[in-house]
């Protein structure tokens, strides 16, 4: 049993109002998972302490040493201390990307995303809005119940600096309380230290993902999905310019960011064209199956394009020079 186990067997409620206690049907009480603050910082301290020594690793190339050390700091790390594991996953993710193990360089880069939007909530969607890309950080876990507290910005793997985001924050009407009142009580610094993992994170994916989509197989997940899905980090990390996460990049990777975005643009074309003219192909044979035994093929229908209206009609083509069909009669509707 490592020391974190240990503690958690041993830890009482952070609280002694009954009310923070919930009792299972079988009778048996939980309380809140939160270590009291001396048990706490000794986790800490255990899992900065391996997390160095992570760091260490990975300045020596020492990658797959670095990714078991980095996976000891989190065994270590109380688990409703969001920002800590979004760090320590965003360099897990890094990890992998220098070994060139894409699938996990993604999955650690989301969970670093996902750890970081649980610490700032992300502003709620409109409706219009909510059918453009994925948001995978609106998970929220209703356990954790910490108050966010100060961390010092130097805890990732790299020393860069960032604009702090605006110290004002006006209360979206449409977003949860709870969540707004959560970002009102962050600091500056906690908040700039977050967008920079976010940067970090975003792009470490975005690149992830590219290169996978490059793989001669590139999972069940297909190419076109894959560049659409970097494009969407691409785009969160340049917009809006001066925003807090494109702030947080450095220069340099602000330029690359852009040079990504433009070279997307013709490869996502090029893997929508093709994809969708392979599921057409695939449509069609299982179409020529289904035929096959009354005499005809996809070949006997022919669909016609009415240019004024956009719709489609098709004709009926016989196998034997029998002429030009007669209109099926099924048009559609144009738009």
């Amino acid at each position: 049993m490592n020391f974190k186990s240990q503690l958690q067997r041993d830890a009482k409620p952070s609280s002694p109002n009954t009310d923070s206690e919930n009792e299972s049907d079988s009778g048996e009480v939980f309380h809140d998972a939160r270590f009291p603050p001396e048990e706490e910082a000794a986790l800490l301290a255990s899992s900065h302490a391996q997390k160095s020594e992570a760091n260490t690793l990975f300045s020596s190339s020492r990658y797959s040493e670095a990714i078991s050390t980095y996976d000891a700091a989190l065994s270590n790390c109380p688990t409703y201390l969001d920002y800590e594991i979004a760090v320590l996953k965003s360099n897990i993710s890094a990890c992998h990307l220098k070994l060139e193990e894409w699938k996990q360089a993604i999955e650690a880069a989301t969970a670093s995303l996902e750890a970081l939007d649980r610490e700032d909530p992300p502003p709620k969607k409109k409706k219009d809005e909510t059918q453009q890309g994925h948001n995978s950080g609106q998970k929220q876990d209703t356990n954790r119940g910490h108050q966010p507290r100060p961390y010092p910005s130097s805890s990732d793997t790299s020393t860069e600096t960032s604009t702090s985001s605006p110290s004002v924050i006006e209360l979206d009407p449409s977003s949860d309380e709870a969540s707004a009142l959560a970002r009102l009580n962050l600091s500056d610094s906690r908040k700039a230290s977050i967008s920079r993992i976010r940067a970090k994170s975003l792009l470490r994916r975005a690149r992830a993902r590219t290169n996978l989509s490059n793989s001669p197989a590139p999972s069940s997940t297909s190419t076109w999905s894959l560049l659409s899905a970097a494009q969407e980090d691409y785009l969160l990390l340049s917009q809006p310019p001066d925003g807090p996460i494109a702030s947080a990049l450095p220069p340099a990777e602000r330029r690359a960011v852009a040079v990504a975005l433009r070279e997307l643009t013709p490869r996502l074309n090029e893997a929508k064209e093709r994809e969708t003219a392979e599921m057409m192909g695939k449509l069609k044979d299982l179409g020529n199956g289904i035929l096959k035994p009354f005499g005809l093929s996809t070949e006997n229908f022919k669909f016609v394009k009415d240019e004024n209206t956009g719709g489609y009609s098709m004709n009926f083509q016989g196998n034997t020079g029998s002429g030009g069909g007669r209109g099926g009669g099924a048009g559609g509707g144009g738009g």
